[in-house]
């Protein structure tokens, strides 16, 4: 079976004559459809909560777990379009906040990171004692995407996924996060900074001695605050373990692996397009126009259809007969 999946599909929409316009204008101008979701909380081992939103289509039918992207939630467009499109065929569908990132502020010192998997073993471990005889599934955004390529890589074929969706993942941390740093993407990383030092402050009132951060960057949240929150020397260590463009050959999962290459914000050039390659789990579309996590095509839903697609592949026997980009 081909792993390279054509891009002549995807078709933008002619004012997203760029990488940024598709980022920005499907993050401000898309709406989030409301779904008939129930918000669940689940107790993690450390005494922590998850919080979740699930849409129950019944105890035999497979489900979709998402997880979204930095500083996103379960409210994000890409999240409940997504949701609202596998939902009408058939999916459970099953909506992750990172801890901090739902309507309330996590009771632990910790937050969550590219490479966090412990919480994924508690959300998957849940789904499956609610669901345990549906195929799962699993998508992931941006760093959603990195969480869950760490969680495939550490336990190899020991895990409930059935396939694995990829979408804009940074898989080189350090090299885009120095991005982010630089140039007009400077206006991203402050976005970013604004909630997470909002909530690093928010969080020092239960715990005083929480690190101190006094830089100006990305790099310097993560190197000051991330890493040693999350048992990291510093930001390098950080990224140096928990960058997936290390490791591509040892995810043993079907994995369709989307990435724009105009995406500003995670940049094509560093995806390991021929670790990929090499990989007979692997699955990858490349659009040459598109976003970070956008994708505003012409119909719309081109994203949402591609995801559904390659799930619905999977549904009958738990492997792929054919996979399209359309």
């Amino acid at each position: 079976m081909d792993t390279e999946i054509a891009e002549k599909n995807f078709k933008s929409v002619p004012w997203c004559f760029n990488g940024h316009f598709h980022t920005v204008l499907c993050s401000t101008l898309m709406s989030a459809p409301d779904l008939n979701s129930e918000r669940i909380e689940i107790d993690t081992p450390d005494d922590d909560f998850l919080e979740l939103d699930v849409m129950n289509r019944g105890q035999k039918k497979p489900v979709a777990v998402l997880f979204h992207g930095l500083e996103g939630s379960s409210k994000r467009y890409y999240i409940t379009r997504l949701a609202k499109e596998i939902s009408a065929r058939n999916f459970n569908v099953v909506m992750v906040n990172f801890r901090g990132c739902g309507d309330k502020l996590n009771r632990n010192r910790r937050f969550y990171h590219s490479g966090e998997i412990e919480d994924v073993d508690t959300i998957l471990t849940w789904v499956k004692l609610q669901y345990p005889n549906s195929p799962l599934f699993t998508a992931g955004f941006s760093l959603g995407g990195s969480v869950l390529f760490n969680y495939l890589k550490k336990h190899g074929t020991n895990h409930p996924i059935a396939a694995n969706v990829a979408i804009s993942t940074p898989f080189e941390l350090k090299k885009g996060c120095e991005n982010l740093d630089s140039g007009l993407n400077r206006l991203y990383s402050k976005r970013f900074l604004i909630t997470l030092l909002d909530k690093l402050e928010r969080k020092r009132e239960y715990y005083p001695d929480l690190p101190t951060y006094t830089g100006n960057s990305l790099y310097d949240f993560d190197n000051q605050v991330t890493a040693p929150l999350h048992g990291f020397t510093d930001a390098d260590d950080y990224y140096q373990k928990c960058s997936s463009y290390f490791f591509m050959d040892q995810i043993k999962t079907e994995t369709l692996i989307v990435h724009s290459k105009a995406d500003p914000m995670t940049p094509f050039k560093w995806t390991p397009i021929d670790e990929i390659s090499r990989n007979p789990k692997l699955f990858s579309c490349y659009p040459d126009e598109g976003g970070h996590v956008g994708f505003w095509s012409k119909p719309q839903g081109w994203l949402e259809r591609t995801v559904a697609d390659f799930f619905d592949s999977f549904k009958s026997n738990g492997k792929t007969s054919s996979i399209g980009c359309n």
